[in-house]
This record gives structure tokens, sequence and C-alpha cells, in this order.
């Protein structure tokens, strides 16, 4: 693997020459953040970005992938690996894709599988891709296309895969509806199962796949939070008066999901009892816009926003959030510590991902392309 090495004086990123990164995908860049921040810069994003996902499937290495956004320019995909000494992030492959990645997402059982959101001009379109082999002649090259959910008719959002195990399903979401589909990655075939249209009233953005249920789906819409049950197709339930920007689900505990939100910042509830958050934190300075539950460390909790900043939180919810309570005892506790605050960033942060094979380790993306990783291992050995 041949190794650049990047020292840079300022705390701005560095863009890496992407006639150098053609000439070898498996460059390394390397950078050490100064001041408050140790986190490790990745300066291989040569365009503005807002997606980054973590690789699940890989269990050998912390292992990212990232996509960019330029209109005029043909976008790429990055394969992004830490080094066993934690001190360097190496690009492991660099891959084209010709429209700006709206959605980007990594298969949960397969590290060379994923899926992506994207835009050319005013059509939007998804599609499944497969990473081609990485070797040391390959310059930059195609992602393979194994199919094309092209059976959207309206502006689609997002792209959910099953988090439970080997799953030949996938979910998307478009402004008007929600389609559920069996993928057939071998043959190259896609055919959707069953659709269900919210109306012409109503707009859908995005949404989450419950990890204790395959069959439960949350989804974005307008002012409120719809939970729909894949088996009928239907909304069983729903948080109302919520104006949503992102949805996560706590991987540890059943029934419990994380939003952000324009007005509250971060709201926790129980899907038992949707009328009353269980917590509410102040989230930040402008809109929040992400927000990630660990997935080993109940409780620890990532957001990030247009203010430039992410927020690491540590927030008990357990046996005293219980429905006997009233919502003012539960408004009177105290609410848990914001932990830290990450602000070495010079423009808005719509990507956060934490790592699965080391749920100390998470990577941020802010819009200027700049990714950064940190650890959070002082702050769990302090909890």
């Amino acid at each position: 693997m041949i190794k650049l090495h990047l020292h840079f004086k300022s705390d701005k990123p560095a863009v890496l020459p992407l006639t150098s990164l053609r000439q070898a995908s498996t460059a390394s860049v390397s950078a050490k953040m100064q001041g408050a921040s140790t986190g490790i810069v990745y300066g291989g994003l040569k365009y503005q970005a807002r997606c980054i996902a973590d690789v699940r499937a890989d269990p050998d290495h912390t292992s990212f992938l990232a996509g960019t956004l330029s209109l005029k320019e043909e976008n790429e995909v990055h394969l992004i690996r830490l080094s066993p000494s934690g001190n360097e992030l190496l690009c492991e492959g660099l891959f084209y894709h010709q429209n700006e990645i709206w959605d980007l997402k990594s298969c949960p059982y397969d590290s060379r599988i994923l899926s992506t959101v994207y835009t050319s001009g005013e059509t939007y379109g998804a599609s499944v891709w497969k990473i081609p082999e990485i070797s040391s002649q390959s310059n930059s090259p195609q992602l393979d296309q194994l199919v094309s959910l092209d059976d959207h008719t309206a502006k689609i959002k997002s792209v959910l895969w099953c988090p439970l195990g080997k799953h030949d399903k996938l979910v998307t979401i478009d402004e008007r509806n929600i389609f559920v589909w069996s993928i057939d990655s071998s043959n190259k075939i896609a055919k959707v199962i069953s659709q269900e249209s919210v109306g012409m009233l109503h707009n859908l953005s995005g949404g989450a796949w419950d990890p204790h249920d395959r069959n439960a789906v949350a989804a974005i819409c307008d002012s409120s939070l719809e939970c729909w049950d894949l088996r009928t197709m239907k909304n069983a339930n729903a948080i109302e008066h919520a104006h949503i920007r992102d949805v996560d689900y706590n991987p540890k505990k059943q029934h419990i999901l994380a939003t952000a939100e324009d007005e509250f910042g971060i709201r926790l509830w129980d899907l038992r009892m949707p009328k009353i958050p269980l917590k509410e934190l102040p989230g930040h300075s402008h809109w929040t816009w992400a927000v990630r539950h660990n997935p080993e460390y109940d409780g620890l909790i990532l957001s990030a926003g247009t203010d430039s900043t992410v927020n690491l939180w540590q927030v008990s919810v357990g046996s005293e959030d219980s429905a006997i309570d009233s919502p003012r005892d539960k408004r009177s506790r105290q609410i848990d510590p914001l932990l830290n605050s990450y602000t070495d960033y010079e423009d808005s942060i719509y990507g956060i991902a934490w790592s699965s094979q080391d749920p100390s380790v998470f990577a941020s993306l802010s819009y200027d392309g700049r990714v950064v990783v940190e650890s959070v291992k002082p702050y769990i050995q302090r909890k």
C-alpha cells in the first residue's frame, strides 16, 4: 500500500489532488487535528458531501463510505478505513458515481454492497451497487450497478436496509409512497412486493427501520413521525406535532427512539406512550440535522447540526421513565449531561456514523467534504 502522509500547519482540511488518488486508490491521507480536538481528518474528498455510512459488514476494520455532491463534476464514493494503529485514515478505494449522492447506506450483511439515492437535474433515482474488486492496477473504477429502484414517480428520499441479519428486502421512501422491495443481487433483479401512499396532502422525507422488529419502519411525515407495519402497509402509531429531520431507534431497548427536531432539538420517545417524550435535550444553536444511538453503549447518543457542531450525549432511559409518571415529573428531572461538543468544523454537518466494529469511534462529515474520525473512549470510562 502506498501511503501519502500529509502534515498540516493549520486545522483546515487538505485536499488531495484527484490525480494522486487515481494513481493509488489505496493511498492514505493522515492528519491530526490541532487544538482542542484529537480527531483524525480525511482529506481525500474533493467535492461537497452530505452522506457517510458505517460499513457494518466489515468485521475486521473500522470502515466508512462517503459520497460526494458535486453538481458539475463526476461524483465519487470513497471507502475509508482507520489504520490498525488508529492514527491515520486510509483510502481503500475510490469509485466513480456519476450523479449527486443524497443518501448512502452500506449493506448490513455484505461489505461490498451499498445503496445510493441520487439526482441529475430534476430527476431523482436510487440504485443498489457492488464495489468491484480492488487491485493496484485500477484507477477509480465504476461501481457495478446491481439493481435500479426505478418504480418511483415522486422524488425519492431514502433507502432502508433491514438491520436484522441477511434479508432480501429493502424499503424505499419517496415524498408520497413507501415501497417494499425484494432484491436478488446475484441475478440483478428487484421487484416491488408492496406499496402504500400517504396521499397528496402529506410529504415523506426519510425514516428508520426498527432493529427489534423487521416489520416496523418509522417514516418522517410533515409534522409527525408515522410507524408503519410492513405486513399490512398501514400506519400503526404516530408521534404528532413534531417537525422532525432525523430519527434513530435505540438498538439496545425496544420501543425507544430519538428524533432530531427543528423546535425541540433532540427528544427521546417510548412508542408505547407517543404523546409525551421521555427526555428532551436542547440540541444545537441552529437546526439539529442528525441523531444516532451508539450500537453498543446504551444511552450514548450523537447529534449534528447546521451550527457546525457534533454533540455527544449520555442519556439514561430506564424503568424510572414509566407510564405512571406525570408530565410534570418527567420535565422536572435533571437532563443528562452533554459529555462533549466537537466544534472544529467550518461548515454544516449533515452526516454522522458510529463504527459497528469499534463502537467507541465515530465519523462525521461536514458539507465542505471534511471527514473527521473521533474516539469517545474517555467519556465511556467516565460513565
